[in-house]
């Protein structure tokens, strides 16, 4: 009995000791929660590359390399059946100036070659566009020209590529097959711009601006004339044959700009022209005395009235040029100079007697 009494308290220890003596259990530790993830800060968006130059004709960047070259200014055929030119998106300034006939020509204008594709179709010199590139000391790429202005290239000290009797210039022109034997010959002679500026670097003429040579034209953000009059429709009547629209587009902040009653696309990129300024300039466009084919003197020099377009407004201004080898200086009517849009200008040369311009 002692036995079965000592057997049951020693069973009852060990049960004890096992158990804790009835004590609670500890309580299971749950592991400690992960840390959350480092939360990681996203990459800041990098800077856009802004070039540090300024391109003169447009006031907007570009690289330094080109701010003072010479500008190369491209005659361009303008006719109807020539249509889609190629090229003319990419043009710093656009001048379009009445020729012979009631059509029009256009004077393309690049700071830089770089990017320009091909250019055409390039047609025959004029006096009066002689002086508009040499108000901006640039050089004249065309493919002949009237007895006047090939009298005029060697007088007035042009610097000119000429498709035509060239010589070696001719080289960097070529007759595109297929707009020879849809458009006619006349409508087919192409240069680019890589291939000018291939000819350039050959260093037989000046790529550089003259010594002194400054063009004064100022630029802001935002052209969009103070107090101007609502102008979002523009029509260039230039004659029967030419009249030029120019839609202002809020979204882009430019002019569309349509000719021969459709849109004015560049047959090199498929875009339309869009410009940031549009100029309105008037001066006496007369006849050539005794001139066979009807050719046009145009006074380029002095002073005269013209209209400015930005932003969908307009104001009255004016236009001067000291002599011909300077370029336009531009004007309000209290004297103080215009400032531009920066972008791209497309400049209209009328006669008030022969065209007109309306706009609302």
């Amino acid at each position: 009995m002692r036995i079965r009494a000592l057997a049951l308290l020693l069973a009852i220890s060990m049960i004890c000791a096992l158990t804790g003596c009835g004590k609670e259990p500890p309580a299971k530790q749950e592991p400690a929660p992960a840390p959350p993830p480092p939360v990681e800060e996203p990459e800041p968006e990098p800077e856009p590359y802004v070039p540090a130059g300024i391109n003169p004709l447009t006031g907007e960047p570009m690289e330094p390399e080109f701010e003072n070259n010479r500008p190369v200014a491209v005659m361009l055929n303008n006719l109807k059946a020539a249509q889609p030119q190629l090229g003319v998106s990419r043009a710093d300034m656009i001048y379009e100036v009445p020729a012979e006939g009631g059509i029009t020509r256009m004077l393309g204008v690049y700071q830089s070659l770089e990017g320009v594709g091909n250019l055409g179709s390039v047609r025959s010199a004029r006096s009066y566009y002689l002086e508009l590139a040499l108000g901006l000391d640039a050089l004249y790429v065309h493919a002949g020209g009237s007895p006047g202005a090939y009298r005029d290239i060697p007088a007035w000290g042009v610097d000119n590529l000429d498709g035509v009797r060239g010589g070696e210039d001719s080289k960097i022109f070529w007759r595109d097959q297929e707009r020879r034997k849809t458009k006619g010959y006349e409508h087919s002679l192409l240069t680019s711009g890589e291939k000018i500026q291939a000819y350039l670097d050959t260093g037989r003429l000046r790529a550089e601006h003259r010594e002194g040579y400054v063009y004064p034209q100022a630029f802001l953000p935002d052209g969009t004339p103070a107090d101007g009059s609502p102008a979002e429709h523009v029509e260039v009547q230039f004659s029967a044959y030419k009249t030029g629209t120019f839609d202002y587009d809020a979204g882009t902040g430019k002019y569309l700009v349509g000719q021969y009653g459709k849109e004015y696309v560049d047959g090199d990129t498929g875009e339309q022209v869009a410009v940031t300024n549009l100029l309105v300039l008037e001066t006496g466009i007369s006849v050539i005395p005794g001139d066979a084919e009807g050719r046009l003197q145009v006074r380029l020099t002095g002073e005269g009235a013209g209209t400015f377009f930005c932003g969908g407004k307009s104001v009255p201004i004016r236009w001067s040029k000291a002599d011909r080898n300077s370029p336009f200086v531009y004007t309000l009517e209290n004297g103080r100079l215009l400032a531009l849009g920066q972008g791209n200008s497309y400049v209209c040369i009328i006669s008030p007697k022969t065209s007109r311009v309306t706009f609302e």
